[in-house]
């Protein structure tokens, strides 16, 4: 199934994939391969020549990300540092949380190569604290890694040596940003650094460090294993690869499927997850969690990649989609997210920390049936200072300002409705929140 290299291994049942099983499967040949017959530098260019870009949200090209390490002297002396961001709070997503519970070899033997490739010396996974048969089953793989010599010191008698270690997250979105996760994990609050320098410069510790989503460093062995040409011919358009696309909300078989990159919209939603439930009408979705903006059936025919996305006017972000049909309340719908955001600011600036709160009781006034024009105005108008690139310290208030702004963009009548009716019509079918 190498159309489907992500999900290959997984079972019908969900059940984990131990060692032995995972080997017999090819599991770890490509590894024992490229310590035997590669160099770093070499691992680095097949990356970049498949193009692959990372399946955390941003889409930067994960290839070029590794070459801004510092490599050989340039290094200076101390360790290096690669991150698997298992974090996972994305409103909306819970594609990466497959793997880590079903098939956590595949992303050990990512990350040891990833490791490889940037001569990295230890290694950490950052797991969400909630995960926790994750992290039973991915503390059990480590431990089999280490007893078969995957692990530790002369890997294999490659003579390249790498610690690997479990570290499981108190608990916040904002950790999902780099930098960010970087001081939860010496310990500090998880607030975001200001950049530069770089975390490939300075990251952990001072160090040169890595930090790369889960599904972007499974994809690792499958590329080191069966080179660029392959993985590029996998994906329909611009962008390389399959991606782990999901649907939420009101369709018939909600989930997670490993499609092409460029899979249209369409099809992820009529074919996969089975279209919407009876009695109900398709109005609009988030397509890359909860944090980017709305589109609507008008986009149905548009490619999951992250340029068709963008030039759309939204992201595709994680590329898992929050569904939202003409029986619930956009405004209910983004009051919710928006006080998820609100919970979850590290509080660090002021229009993150204090103006997203002031965006919740805003919606709150239009769902109560307080709401004026002046309100609507307001809303808008400080809805866009707080979503403005550049007014805050990092992206989470322009992330959680997308909803809003995208649900005035598209459903504005259901703003103006909140205020003509003093309330919310979709209470009477108990959908107003």
């Amino acid at each position: 199934m190498t159309d489907r290299p992500l999900t290959q291994n997984l079972r019908p049942d969900g059940s984990p994939v131990w060692l032995a099983d995972y080997e017999a499967n090819g599991g770890y040949q490509g590894l024992r391969r490229v310590l035997t017959d590669s160099t770093p530098e070499a691992c680095q260019q097949v990356v970049k020549d498949a193009r692959l870009r990372g399946r955390g949200g941003a889409g930067f090209p994960t290839g070029m990300k590794w070459s801004f390490v510092p490599m050989g002297e340039k290094a200076g002396l101390g360790p290096k540092y690669l991150i698997a961001n298992a974090d996972e709070m994305e409103p909306g997503t819970f594609k990466d949380r497959i793997i880590l519970e079903q098939d956590p070899h595949q992303l050990i033997e990512g990350m040891i190569l990833a490791a490889y490739a940037i001569q990295a010396d230890v290694a950490y996974i950052f797991l969400r604290g909630e995960y926790t048969v994750a992290a039973q089953r991915v503390a059990a793989a480590i431990k089999e890694c280490y007893v078969a010599g995957y692990l530790g010191q002369d890997i294999r008698g490659s003579g390249y040596s790498l610690e690997l270690h479990l570290h499981r997250s108190a608990g916040r979105y904002i950790c999902g940003e780099e930098t960010a996760l970087i001081n939860a994990l010496e310990g500090k609050r998880a607030n975001p650094r200001p950049k530069p320098p770089f975390p490939q410069v300075s990251g952990l510790w001072g160090r040169p460090t890595i930090v790369n989503n889960v599904e972007t460093l499974c994809n690792i062995t499958h590329i080191l294993t069966r080179g660029a040409d392959w993985y590029q011919s996998l994906g329909l358009g611009a962008d390389s690869g399959t991606k782990l696309f999901g649907a939420s909300g009101n369709v018939k078989t909600p989930g997670v499927w490993e499609l092409p990159m460029g899979t249209p919209i369409r099809e992820i939603l009529e074919n996969h997850a089975g279209g919407m439930h009876d009695g109900y009408q398709l109005r609009g979705f988030l397509p890359g969690g909860g944090s980017t903006d709305f589109l609507t059936p008008d986009h149905l025919d548009l490619a999951m990649d992250y340029d068709v996305i963008g030039k759309a006017g939204s992201r595709m972000g994680t590329g898992t989609m929050i569904v939202l049909d003409d029986r619930h309340c956009p405004i209910g719908m983004v009051r919710n997210l928006a006080r998820f955001f609100a919970h979850e600011s590290c509080g660090f600036c002021t229009p993150c920390r204090d103006g997203i709160p002031w965006i919740v009781q805003l919606l709150d006034r239009f769902e109560q049936g307080l709401a004026t024009e002046e309100d609507l105005a307001l809303l808008e108008e400080k809805a866009r200072f707080i979503g403005g690139i550049g007014n805050t310290h990092c992206a989470l208030a322009p992330g959680a300002m997308e909803p809003v702004l995208s649900a005035l963009k598209y459903f504005r009548e259901d703003f103006e409705q909140h205020i003509s009716g003093r309330g919310c019509r979709y209470q009477s079918l108990g959908r107003g929140h």
